[in-house]
């Protein structure tokens, strides 16, 4: 089973987090699944990017890229070669480690 280490993020996960997921699971379920309340507003159905991440190690490990998840990802704030949509990156046998982005385009959650 795969280690996932989460960089902190003060938000979601201010100490950061080192969890174990079963490979065939999305880094956003993983996540989900150990306490971490990553936002996922289309409820990882790949219509949205809330649940934007950066993967700083192990990114060649995951499942390839669709093309609807690489046009998404194309709105995402902060992106970076190693992005992902983490309700479509697909854990293998290799480890991770994950930075949640800052910053989200979800204006929904945003406190006016």
């Amino acid at each position: 089973m795969p280690q996932v280490k989460i960089l902190p993020h003060p938000e979601y996960c201010p100490q950061g987090a080192e969890l174990k997921a079963p490979a065939g699971t999305s880094i956003c379920e993983a996540l989900l699944d150990n306490g971490i309340k990553i936002e996922h507003a289309c409820d990882m159905s790949c219509a949205c990017t809330t649940c934007h991440v950066i993967v700083r190690e192990g990114f060649n490990s995951l499942n390839e890229m669709d093309e609807n998840e690489e046009d998404l990802l194309d709105r995402a704030w902060g992106l970076e070669p190693n992005s992902r949509l983490s309700c479509q990156a697909i854990l293998a046998q290799k480890d991770l480690v994950v930075e949640i982005p800052k910053y989200s385009i979800n204006h929904a959650k945003e406190k006016h």
